[in-house]
């Protein structure tokens, strides 16, 4: 039964969107999840979509879903690209993995104005101005 299962708290996991200094003419963001934890991550699965209204208009991103087999203790990996109007409208990732034999998840939800410069901290390990979610 649902009761019995014990539901562990994702720590020490964060996502992070930071400005790419690309070539671009449209400024661009990355987004990066970050392991903060001393162990390996196994078996990460992330999906990322965005939706919300620009204007008038109503936006809808496509669903990203990628696998990332391992992430090492201390180490980050680069996830997603989108341009300023994205970062206008909710960007939700959802992040799943298993550390020490347990399946966690954990969702990260970019509101609208949230990726504004000032929200932007030192990112740890990226060393890089942005947003984070932990």
């Amino acid at each position: 039964m649902k009761k019995d299962i014990e539901f562990l708290k994702v720590e020490n996991i964060g996502l992070a969107v930071v400005p790419d200094g690309g070539m671009s003419e449209v400024p661009l963001y990355s987004a990066y999840i970050i392991n903060l934890k001393e162990v390996m991550l196994e078996n990460v699965f992330v999906r990322s979509k965005g939706s919300g209204v620009v204007g008038e208009e109503p936006i809808k991103t496509s669903t990203i879903r990628m696998l990332i087999e391992k992430i090492a203790p201390k180490t980050f990996v680069k996830i997603d690209d989108f341009d300023q109007k994205a970062a206008s409208i909710n960007n939700e990732y959802w992040i799943s993995f298993k550390e020490n034999g347990y399946l966690f998840d954990k969702k990260y939800i970019f509101v609208p104005g949230s990726i504004d410069e000032s929200n932007f901290i030192e990112i740890p390990l990226i060393e890089k101005r942005g947003v984070l979610i932990k």
